[in-house]
């Protein structure tokens, strides 16, 4: 009898064990494509991506970079007031979107230009990014007082 219970528990075991080998495994197989990593301007020229690598690029949008084409196309930089990155966007901007702003955006580097599916910008007038506010204060240019 004890050893029919010891037998059990081993297969129990087991099942749980592939079980949760398969679930981790879903689970990364899911989050592959979801995962954007968010850089600075200077942290991608320190390690340059793969083109078809989407991530997350903040900063400050730099004063007098802003220039609108044809349509809904908008071309700025993003600058950590060290390194600076181009970045085109064809969409409609956030309200609160302005030069000397934190902001952040979704896309791929390509060719040295970034190419943007997203912006995201402050929502008020003491609120920058997270990601965006630590960076700077890694580098001693974060000001308190909304960034501007």
């Amino acid at each position: 009898m004890a050893g029919l219970r010891k037998k059990q528990r081993e297969q129990l075991i087991l099942v749980a064990a592939v079980f949760l080998t398969v679930a981790t495994g879903l689970i990364g197989y899911g989050m592959r494509s979801g995962i954007e990593f968010f850089r600075t301007p200077s942290q991608v020229f320190e390690d340059l991506p793969d083109p078809s690598e989407r991530f997350r690029l903040g900063g400050l949008v730099d004063t007098g970079s802003i220039v609108r084409g044809e349509g809904q196309e908008v071309r700025f930089r993003i600058t950590d007031q060290t390194s600076e990155i181009a970045v085109t966007f064809t969409g409609i901007l956030p309200d609160l979107f302005r030069e000397g702003q934190g902001a952040i955006v979704t896309g791929t580097l390509r060719d040295g230009v970034f190419e943007a599916r997203e912006v995201l910008a402050k929502h008020d007038e003491n609120y920058m990014p997270k990601e965006v506010a630590d960076a700077l204060k890694e580098q001693g240019m974060f000001k308190p007082d909304g960034g501007s």
